[in-house]
């Protein structure tokens, strides 16, 4: 058995037993299941899940046939005593079938446990638009957007450019915390907080996004909910003495604005977007994308959250990924927007596009956004449902999230395309009225 190294409250822990992949939809189609989940990676083997549920079913089936002869067995006592007639014996046998029924709800209960746990590890089905591969090398291209920009020196990584300007101060960040954390003085903070203004601006002024400022803390139960508990427990950090763990992204909040609620289906979509710092361990090795912005311990990050209709979330999808994709329009820089392939997938999604800009230190492109359909899988864990009329029957909605954009990623990308050879670094124009009108950053 799995163990979640947790406790929900009754209500959390009865949502998160009815759903992560709908398990009847899982029993039914065993072998299509298996196989589909088998292009994600290793092949998960469901055979012990179809096992426990074999046994669940036998179990409630003899516990209702207890119960039927229990019921019989009252009435038979009761004209029994009704007639004078000693009713001991059969009150003595009924007692044992009570224990009995005890005994295997019991052991119902450790199963739920079981199914719950096995479900709780298992990925999200990939949506049949997604290419199977093993990775990012079956990644799809499905548009590039601008040019490279050209230099006439060699280009220098952004920690150089920011060193060198005195804007951005790795050493110091690892005396205060360790290593993976920067300091950004001046134009490099400003930058931050521009970014962060102009990316919700986009999204809420234009966009249909509604602007939400959620807790940078998070609950075991909502880390859950998304799929980060109990898969990525390595990757977060828990708050000592308490069952909260800081924020590893605003997808965490947002979804479980909804948790165990139903929704109005006239309502839907309802699209948010939030700024938060976010905090990850990165446990592994990730070479050079341990120096500068790329991939550090706190970073700034706009997220995108959609509630969606099933009939609909796909269409959502591409208009969180135009979103996305328009704030890098709009501060001119090259990327492109990339289809996942089922190996490369996150492990909530059901379907993602990957945004990626051109990095002139890589002489490549670097992802800055993933914009994910997660389908119904969220929802079920997080018990998120709608109702399309009054009276109808409770169905669950698709969750989708996207970054819009990874803050520091956005950073790094612009100082390294608009650098010039003397060292300063070009705002981008729609930038300007964001940072006091400055157009270009020659240090503090």
């Amino acid at each position: 058995m799995l163990s979640v190294p947790f406790a929900f409250s009754s209500a959390d822990a009865c949502a998160i037993i009815r759903g992560m992949l709908d398990p009847k939809y899982v029993l039914d189609n065993v072998d299509s299941v298996q196989d589909r989940l088998g292009t994600r990676g290793p092949r998960i083997d469901l055979s012990g899940l179809v096992e426990i549920s074999a046994e669940k079913k036998a179990l409630l089936k003899r516990v209702e046939d207890l119960r039927a002869e229990k019921n019989r067995a009252s009435e038979e006592v009761s004209r029994m005593k009704r007639d004078g007639r000693d009713a001991s014996t059969l009150i003595a046998e009924m007692r044992k079938v009570g224990d009995e029924i005890s005994g295997l709800e019991e052991k119902l209960k450790a199963l739920e446990e079981d199914i719950r746990d096995f479900l709780l590890n298992i990925p999200n089905i990939p949506h049949e638009s997604v290419p199977a591969g093993r990775g990012a090398e079956d990644n799809r291209e499905v548009r590039v957007w601008g040019q490279r920009p050209a230099f006439g020196f060699e280009p220098q990584a952004h920690w150089d450019v920011g060193e060198k300007l005195g804007i951005l101060d790795f050493e110091r960040a690892a005396k205060i915390t360790g290593s993976r954390f920067t300091v950004s003085y001046g134009a490099a903070a400003l930058l931050e907080r521009a970014l962060i203004s102009f990316m919700l601006d986009i999204h809420t002024k234009e966009r249909g996004f509604t602007e939400v400022l959620p807790p940078f803390i998070a609950n075991a139960v909502s880390l859950t909910g998304t799929g980060n508990l109990p898969k990525f427990k390595e990757d977060l950090f828990k708050l000592e003495g308490f069952d909260w763990y800081l924020v590893p992204t605003a997808e965490v909040p947002l979804t479980n604005l909804y948790r165990n609620e139903i929704l109005d289906g006239a309502a839907l979509p309802r699209r948010f977007a939030g700024w938060t710092p976010c905090f990850r361990s990165e446990a592994g090795s990730y070479g050079k994308d341990v120096r500068g912005l790329i991939r550090q311990h706190q970073f700034n990050k706009v997220e995108m959250m959609v509630f969606s209709l099933p009939e609909s979330s796909f269409d959502e999808l591409e208009h969180m990924t135009a979103s996305a994709e328009e704030v890098l329009k709009r501060l001119d820089l090259h990327h492109r927007v990339v289809l996942l392939s089922t190996g490369d997938m996150g492990f909530a999604s059901a379907k993602t596009y990957d945004l990626e800009v051109w990095m002139p230190s890589r002489a490549g492109f670097l992802e800055i956004s993933s914009c994910s359909n997660c389908a119904d899988f969220q929802a079920r864990r997080s018990n998120i449902r709608f109702r399309r009329a009054a009276k109808a029957k409770p169905e669950f909605v698709h969750t989708l999230n996207g970054s819009g954009l990874a803050v520091g990623r956005t950073v790094s990308a612009i100082l390294e395309n608009f650098q010039r050879a003397d060292g300063s670094v070009v705002v981008p124009e729609a930038l300007r009225p964001y940072m006091n009108g400055l157009e270009r950053i020659s240090g503090v």
